[in-house]
């Protein structure tokens, strides 16, 4: 099998403007490289759900939580990210690509592959961008998942720890939020 060119040159965001959605899906843009990311579990994809949910009722009419669409971190290179959740200011809803003053909060659910990108190189990637809230979502061996919640420090450009909830989210910042994880 032989790779598409696009996937050895670097792509620019006025190249990515024209991309069908069929070409969008499955990768994000990490310095201007096209980045594939496997299929996600049921499991995760539940998780990820849950959450927006849980978000997108607690949110207000101000905002709104959604799954699976770009936020536009940098142009130049071209930063694409595809959080799991992202909550976005909902004047915004028809604006693309969605930009990180527009984004309060997003969700990263944890996957086998995906680690050391979610632990350490996105959370890095949102502060600098100025995202102000970060939730990471780990799946365990037991099917109890630990919410891992950060809060942006805009002096440093990094995140602070926050609260860390086992199976059930009951937290008031950005807004008040209570989902349990386990429900099935």
């Amino acid at each position: 099998m032989v790779a598409p060119a696009w996937m050895h040159e670097q792509v620019t965001a006025e190249q990515y403007a024209v991309w069908t959605e069929e070409q969008c899906a499955g990768i994000e843009i990490v310095d201007g490289m096209v980045v594939v990311s496997p299929s996600a579990s049921k499991r995760h994809n539940r998780l990820a759900r849950l959450l927006a949910n849980a978000l997108d009722d607690a949110a207000g009419p101000d905002w709104n939580a959604d799954t699976d669409f770009d936020v536009r971190l940098t142009d130049v290179p071209l930063n694409n990210r595809r959080p799991d959740v992202t909550v976005y200011r909902a004047d915004t809803i028809d604006v693309t690509p969605t930009r990180p003053e527009d984004v309060l909060l997003v969700v990263e659910v944890v996957s086998p592959g995906s680690e050391t990108t979610d632990r350490i190189v996105k959370a890095d990637q949102y502060a600098k961008a100025g995202i102000a809230f970060y939730w990471r979502v780990e799946q365990t061996a037991t099917g109890v998942p630990l919410v891992y919640t950060y809060v942006l420090d805009p002096a440093t450009d990094r995140y602070h720890e926050g609260d860390l909830f086992t199976g059930a989210v009951r937290i008031s910042a950005p807004f008040t939020v209570e989902v349990d994880l386990t429900a099935r």
